[in-house]
């Protein structure tokens, strides 16, 4: 959370001391199992330290649509440092490491210290910003493009964390969560990954799954890195990966 952090917000060696520093008990999910819950009232914050999760709303017809993916880092359930209930699910993808934190000392800490208050609107913003990328995924790109865009967007999120876009990286999602994240059918999945494995743009195996021509495969995803944030203020805005 500290690195997350300070990718948007110049921190001090006591900014990080206090985050560090904050009161916070460990907890371990298996794999499948819900963090939060629609509705769930809290009084901490929960930040996720290993293994990966998801966001989702159940519909009324029970249909269930993926809201975006949890890394380590992500601060799980920011929005309830100041609205009371949760209004999605978080579920995990792998077996995870949790620590949660008292929300009064949260807020405490980002009344006393500026940049971590900012930090902390400036993570708000950004996954606002993924948000509207999924909207434009889901509702503008065939289906081609929305798979790969969304392969592209994890990748590059795993690259800050040091894992190069052009090695293999476990994909910690079955073909029916990844047809719940952008719209299609586990059929339609399927038969997408295959046609990007076939020409050569995705290449999975035991070890994990890799895109041979990253440059080529970010075109085809028409994806750019931009509306991560990913990098330092002060870096190029036509940056990409």
């Amino acid at each position: 959370m500290v690195n997350k952090f300070a990718i948007h917000v110049s921190l001090s060696d006591l900014d990080r001391a206090a985050v560090q520093g904050l009161p916070h008990s460990v907890r371990y999910f298996e794999s499948g199992s819900y963090i939060a819950r629609d509705g769930d009232l809290t009084d901490h914050c929960t930040v996720l330290l290993s293994g990966f999760a998801f966001r989702h709303k159940i519909t009324g017809q029970g249909l269930r649509q993926i809201l975006s993916i949890l890394i380590p880092g992500d601060i799980i359930n920011l929005q309830q440092l100041y609205l009371d209930a949760a209004d999605h699910n978080v579920q995990t993808l792998t077996p995870c490491k949790i620590a949660t934190i008292p929300q009064v000392a949260l807020r405490t800490m980002a009344s006393d210290r500026t940049a971590i208050a900012d930090a902390l609107i400036a993570s708000t913003m950004v996954d606002a910003s993924i948000y509207r990328e999924w909207m434009v995924n889901i509702g503008r790109r065939d289906a081609r493009t929305r798979l790969a865009h969304l392969l592209c967007e994890f990748a590059a999120r795993l690259d800050v964390q040091g894992i190069a876009p052009g090695q293999p990286y476990e994909l910690p999602m079955t073909q029916e969560q990844l047809g719940d994240a952008i719209g299609l059918t586990t059929v339609h999945v399927n038969r997408t990954l295959r046609g990007l494995i076939k020409d050569g743009l995705v290449f999975q195996n035991k070890r994990g799954i890799t895109f041979p021509e990253w440059e080529i495969f970010m075109v085809e995803a028409d994806f750019n890195s931009r509306y991560l944030h990913l990098r330092e203020r002060g870096t190029p805005p036509g940056y990409s990966f």
